[in-house]
């Protein structure tokens, strides 16, 4: 299935596959472009000179985190990053949870911590292995003013273990980088397949149990680190 956020691209092959073989090249300002999105035009532009005359004020390369709804800047809602391969997020941990294990299809992540403390655990693709023959599981700890690396495609995840929130910056190698929540994908297959994938130690009503206690909310509580720091357990 494909994302909403690969829509443009699609559009743009299809509508350069239309053209007709004879058709001559027209300036991106006399195309018609009543039925194009200002990301459309852009990735449909022969050259960054008509990327920057299709963005004529100055507000069009500022994208502000304080205003926006998702503190997650990206192509889709900062148009000026249209061909650049970058993106970029800021947000917060907060006391005693876990980001959703995860990964980024489309983008290596290059996540720094700018207060707090947060632990790290990483994946790598399979074949990585540690010195016992199994599975690399890359941890470290995060302090302000230090950066971690996650490759495109790998597993991840976040622990702020203290009682205080972290705040974190993220730059990603892609304007449309994704996200793919591992558990709640996983679980999205049939029961059959995932019975399988789990040598069948779940199936029938365990495999529903399992689904319907994924999170749903954008952290998931740490229950340890609560009972430490005196905080009761809510929804983020």
């Amino acid at each position: 299935m494909l994302s909403a956020s690969a829509l443009p691209s699609i559009v743009a092959v299809m509508l350069t596959l239309a053209l007709p073989a004879w058709a001559a090249p027209q300036p991106i300002s006399k195309r018609s472009t009543s039925e194009l999105s200002l990301k459309a035009q852009l990735r449909l532009a022969d050259t960054a000179i008509e990327r920057y005359q299709l963005l004529p004020k100055d507000e069009d390369f500022v994208f502000n985190f304080t205003a926006s709804e998702v503190p997650v800047a990206t192509s889709q809602n900062f148009p000026a990053l249209v061909g650049t391969g970058a993106s970029f997020s800021i947000g917060e941990l907060p006391a005693c949870s876990m980001s959703f294990l995860h990964l980024h299809p489309r983008a290596t992540e290059l996540f720094a911590l700018t207060s707090g403390r947060v632990l790290s655990e990483m994946v790598p693709e399979a074949g990585v292995l540690d010195s016992e023959g199994k599975q690399r599981v890359i941890r470290v700890e995060l302090s302000p003013g230090v950066v971690t690396i996650y490759p495109a495609g790998s597993f991840h995840t976040q622990v702020n273990p203290d009682c205080e929130p972290a705040n974190f910056a993220a730059a990603f190698t892609s304007d449309e980088f994704a996200v793919g929540l591992v558990a709640a994908e996983t679980f999205s297959l049939s029961d059959d397949v995932i019975a399988a994938t789990f040598g069948q130690s779940i199936a029938g009503e365990d495999i529903e149990t399992v689904r319907n206690a994924i999170p749903t909310t954008m952290a998931i509580k740490v229950e340890e680190c609560l009972t430490k720091c005196g905080k009761q357990k809510r929804q983020v």
